[in-house]
């Protein structure tokens, strides 16, 4: 069986330029920074194959990176590209509407961009 080549991870940007998924990032501190690498680079590695405990799907396309205490939104697109959409911190068990619904809106602006 021929290998794949790996995922790319490419970071959401806003129409100011702003990356929301690095500036969460990188306000963590540096423990917590090292794990969300960690999950990023087994997103990189293991694309769609990548499950629990490090990725969970929410609803419909949209997944959960989980790293530490960090969560961050994602989706799958074409060639073998993943989406960094929004990031928070986990507080409870299920994920808050609010932190879907803005995932969810920059979905919807970046695929716009990609036109």
């Amino acid at each position: 069986m021929k290998e794949q080549a790996g995922w790319t991870v490419e970071f959401y940007v806003d129409a100011r330029g702003n990356s929301p998924v690095t500036a969460f990032v990188d306000g963590l501190p540096e423990q917590e920074q090292a794990k969300m690498a960690r999950a990023i680079d087994l997103l990189r590695e293991f694309g769609t194959l990548l499950g629990m405990p490090h990725a969970r799907p929410i609803e419909g396309k949209l997944w959960e990176l989980r790293g530490g205490a960090g969560r961050i939104f994602y989706f799958a697109y074409t060639g073998r590209r993943f989406i960094l959409l929004h990031a928070y911190l986990k507080q409870r068990q299920v994920a808050p509407r609010q932190e879907v619904a803005t995932a969810r809106r920059r979905w919807t602006e970046f695929l716009e961009g990609e036109r």
